[in-house]
């Protein structure tokens, strides 16, 4: 028996092991879970154990654990796969728009419901099946494999950064391997080259020192939202386009090659519409709605507050108004220099009767790999061996910051293998991993590691 016929007649198996990692609560922004974020950890351990890792380890941070573990008896000619996931979860809240309890894991029809089915519990465990699969018929890996599970990629891995400083010689490798993305459809495979990065800040306008009657003072000082809007409509014309001087200095014009890819993404756009709910699509004329949402730069206001929002009318002048604003990044594009850039663009266009105050709350660097190395050719075999048909290439709108932290850090390419489905609700209620693709990813995985140890 080799391990892609050992992981078919072990699938119940693997899913009852997965329904058992999806009732631990591992809720990273809730202090109450710190023990459950404790249990997963030391599930995960045991569970790379299980699968024939000979060291694995629960390393302390100062935050979350990390759970690592290697396996590196293919021999200095093989190369050594380095695998990150996460094995934290976002809130279920809210909890009244779940049909069935986020920590119960139901099996509807070919879907896995639970909070972290897809994102990423379902995901990271078909490394560790893929690598039990070959250890119980082969007794070894075809090639080396580094794994790194962290704790804490829902609240922006504070510490992973820090963590793989501190041990660039551990966790030294040939390339990373990523699962936490999706592909086009159940029969549909696909490869992300590419993740957009992200800078998000905080903007405060402040006028007068204290709430003002606006019927006394109207029209003779400047209201703080008023002037906080005028100024975000600055930032961005009628067609999506960014007017912030330099923004697109380091955009990486799409290839040829990439613009035919991306048409062959499924788009419809009445389901799209559908989708979300818009009467229409909207932003730069030049690009498609694929090519937007993928591979150009994006600036949205997330949150906008300021006065009174109570029931009711209260006639003020609020001393004070501010909104969060993101800018979806394409790589190349430096989060410190965009928000920078950002930052003297506000100061520049403000009028002088407010203040303002910009806060850098969160950054990531997005990233592009090569499409025609060794290990992408590999994954796109084992993509089509198992699903039978070949996978497209696509780009994500979404961000992975661990893949720029590799590139920079380790000096490593990383390969997402992703087999999740666009309509899974991460984050949302109602998340759930096709049971299908959590067996199918197993036997590509094992492809994909068989294909690179040849």
């Amino acid at each position: 028996m080799n391990a892609s016929a050992y992981a078919r007649e072990n699938q119940q198996k693997f899913l009852g092991e997965l329904q058992e990692f999806l009732r631990i609560p591992s809720i990273s922004a809730q202090p109450a879970h710190q023990h459950d974020i404790e249990r997963a950890a030391a599930w995960l351990s045991a569970q790379l154990s299980t699968a024939g890792f000979p060291k694995v380890e629960v390393m302390a941070t100062d935050g979350p654990p990390i759970v690592y573990a290697e396996w590196l008896t293919a021999g200095a000619d093989k190369p050594t796969v380095l695998v990150y996931g996460h094995y934290d979860v976002q809130p279920p809240d809210p909890l009244d728009e779940w049909h069935t309890p986020p920590f119960e894991p139901s099996v509807i029809d070919d879907d896995l419901f639970a909070r972290g089915a897809s994102d990423d519990k379902g995901q990271a465990l078909i490394h560790v099946k893929a690598a039990e699969a070959f250890h119980a018929t082969a007794g070894a890996l075809p090639v080396n494999v580094k794994c790194i599970f962290e704790g804490e990629e829902e609240i922006g891995s504070p510490h992973l950064t820090p963590f793989i400083e501190t041990h660039r010689e551990l966790l030294a490798a040939d390339l990373g391997l990523i699962s936490d993305t999706h592909i086009l459809g159940k029969t549909i495979p696909a490869i992300i080259y590419a993740l957009r990065g992200l800078a998000y800040i905080e903007v405060t306008v402040t006028g007068p020192d204290h709430d003002l009657h606006s019927g006394l003072y109207g029209g003779a000082v400047n209201n703080p939202i008023n002037a906080l809007c005028r100024m975000i409509a600055q930032m961005q014309d009628e067609e999506g386009h960014i007017t912030i001087p330099g923004f697109y200095d380091k955009v990486r014009a799409l290839t040829p090659e990439e613009s035919v890819d991306l048409t062959k993404v499924p788009f419809e756009q009445k389901a799209w519409l559908e989708e979300t709910g818009v009467k229409a699509d909207w932003g730069e004329p030049d690009y498609t709605v694929v090519e937007r949402t993928t591979a150009r730069p994006t600036l949205d206001v997330n949150g906008i507050w300021g006065g009174y929002i109570e029931p009711g009318a209260k006639t003020v002048l609020p001393s004070q108004a501010s909104a969060k604003i993101s800018m979806r990044l394409v790589p190349d594009q430096d989060p410190v220099e965009i928000t920078r850039l950002v930052k003297d663009y506000l100061l520049s266009i403000a009028p002088p009767t407010v203040n303002i105050s910009v806060k850098d709350l969160h950054g990531g660097e997005g990233a592009i790999v090569r499409r025609d190395s060794p290990a992408m050719k590999a994954a796109f075999q084992a993509y089509t061996h198992v699903f039978g048909t070949e996978p497209i290439f696509i780009r994500e709108g979404g961000s992975i910051p661990v893949v720029a932290t590799f590139q920079k850090i380790l000096g490593i390419e990383t390969i997402l293998m992703g087999f999740g489905l666009p309509d899974d609700r991460l984050h949302s209620p109602n998340e759930k991993f096709h049971i299908p693709n959590f067996y199918k990813g197993i036997e590509t995985v094992v492809r994909f590691m068989e294909l690179l140890g040849t």
